[in-house]
């Protein structure tokens, strides 16, 4: 489970250190004290988690930035920047490159103010977050499939219209308007503060937030978090330097950020004391943890905060401290539900998954029954091999994780080889949809996950890429809800085309794993 990443500390006094802080601020502290936000923005909530804060043995409260007019706290930077923009800049308008939270502040701040606002987007952005940004009467341009394409576009669009640039993070009037979540903060909750938990995408965010806190009240710990498919900050910090990733994980969309600021590295660096990455089974149970507190559903970014704290609880032992989450979205597709439902059980560690093989003898199907007891069973997939064996694919209700490990133990004990899958990404995509696929005539077998844009003709691609001597011997899509579908392909490749394949899949250039060698596959679909 990914836990805590631990930054080297200075032994000199916060106290003594602070003055030397000062000028790396370069009067940020300021800056967030006089920053415009409230002709847009609302003070947002502070508000317990009892549920959770009980089941912690910790307090911990929820900053609820999913409360502002467009579920995001991007509008106090957007606007921060956009007020403090010249009579004459206003007039000619302004553009911005995103795909969600920022296009809807930058589009109501420009109806704020009366100027012109062009938002480019990526081609693969949902209508719902489309038709948010028209109604606020935002100027929308789609181009390219990512949002580093339409970033481009967007540079092009401001140099041929003379138009003004609102970067969603890398800009100090946009972190001092982040900042203000700080300010608020601290004013909200007078008494003691053990740690502040912030997501990290560009880190516009956790810039201005940790500039404030550090300022006042530096005893306060500002813990980062991302998740482990993309850490673009927690590896840059790691390296000294701002590292780019080739490829970031979708699911947390509000923060699938490549490489971060400049000034957000800058600061981040320096005043941030701590990063926690977490996986997306975590970030789904506590999108769930927090409905169950307030009956708010969080997008995934917005649920990062909450799930860093559950599990820098469980990596410390920590007890009767006081956490605070920064609740920073709510901009989340309907049809995403279905999937965060169906992971939050695993990252709760309330289920857990197993590939149990059984022989195929009278009894022994009843017998492995007996062994579950009275152990409530959430999936249950059953298919003959061969006359010998069979597998079975099981999901089970846990209440820890420790839980699954017996379990093992007493099927093994008892007769039944198991193969634990609850981390298994293949089995929790895809495999658990679709076990009972074996074939006999699958020869020469390679097995991929991809991940590819959802528009139209992104299957064609594929699939006209593909050399006209091999065959599709497997198939299995699953609509998730989000910009990006996956897919599990198997594909017969004659052992003479190694080269052309690798060929394949550099031409096609999208997100891949190998499954081939993947023990789920062997046993199920093999």
């Amino acid at each position: 489970m990914p836990g805590p990443v631990r930054r080297k500390k200075s032994s000199t006094p916060a106290s003594a250190i602070q003055p030397a802080l000062a000028p790396a601020e370069d009067g940020y502290l300021q800056r967030i004290l006089n920053a415009r936000v409230y002709d847009v923005a609302v003070e947002t909530s502070l508000t317990p988690a009892r549920n959770l804060s009980k089941r912690l043995a910790n307090k911990v409260f929820l900053k609820r930035e999913d409360e502002q007019p467009v579920f995001s706290f991007k509008l106090r930077g957007a606007y921060n920047k956009m007020a403090h923009l010249s009579a004459e800049q206003l007039a000619k308008g302004v553009i911005c490159a995103s795909a969600g939270n920022h296009a809807q502040g930058v589009a109501l701040s420009a109806k704020k103010l009366g100027c012109r606002a062009v938002i480019v987007m990526p081609v693969t952005t949902p209508k719902v977050k489309i038709d948010a940004v028209q109604a606020l009467g935002g100027e929308v341009v789609l181009h390219g499939d990512s949002f580093t394409d339409a970033y481009g576009r967007a540079l092009e669009l401001e140099r041929e219209q003379s138009l003004t640039f609102v970067h969603p993070f890398d800009d100090p009037d946009v972190i001092a308007g982040q900042g203000t979540i700080a300010m608020e903060l601290l004013r909200q909750h007078a008494g003691p503060i053990d740690a502040v938990f912030v997501a990290i995408g560009g880190g516009g965010l956790i810039s201005g937030i940790a500039a404030y806190i550090k300022a006042l009240r530096p005893e306060i710990q500002v813990i980062g978090v991302q998740t482990t498919d993309s850490d673009a900050m927690v590896r840059s910090v790691k390296a000294g330097k701002r590292v780019t990733l080739t490829d970031v994980g979708l699911f947390s969309d509000g923060t699938a950020v490549k490489l971060v600021g400049e000034e957000t590295f800058r600061i981040t660096r320096e005043l941030v004391d701590d990063f926690v990455v977490v996986d997306t089974d975590a970030v789904c149970a506590a999108i769930k943890d927090v409905f169950e507190d307030t009956r708010s559903i969080l997008e995934p970014a917005g649920a990062l905060g909450v799930a860093a704290i559950k599990q820098y609880v469980a990596a410390t032992g920590s007890k009767g401290k006081t956490f605070v989450a920064i609740t920073c979205g709510a901009n989340m597709n309907f049809d995403r539900l279905r999937f965060v439902a169906e992971r939050a059980e695993v990252g709760e560690q309330r289920e857990a998954l197993f590939a149990v093989t059984i022989p195929e003898e009278r009894g022994s199907f009843k017998r492995f029954c007996e062994l579950l007891g009275p152990r409530s069973v959430t999936e249950f997939n059953y298919r003959i091999s061969d006359k010998s064996e069979a597998h079975v694919f099981v999901g089970v209700s846990t209440a820890k994780r420790e839980e699954s490990l017996k379990l093992v133990k007493l099927f093994e004990k008892n007769g039944f080889g198991t193969v634990d899958l609850t981390d298994n990404e293949l089995a929790k995509q895809h495999v658990r949809h679709m076990v009972g696929g074996r074939s006999e005539l699958a020869a020469n077998e390679r097995l991929y996950r991809f991940i590819f844009p959802e528009r139209p003709g992104a299957l064609m691609r594929f699939l006209s890429s593909m050399h006209p001597g091999w065959n599709i011997s497997l198939f299995h899509y699953r609509n998730q809800g989000a910009d990006y579908g996956r897919i599990l392909v198997g594909i017969q490749v004659p052992r003479g085309d190694n080269a052309a394949f690798k060929e394949f899949l550099a031409t096609l250039a999208y997100p891949c794993v190998d499954e081939t060698q993947n023990p789920v596959y062997q046993l199920f679909l093999r």
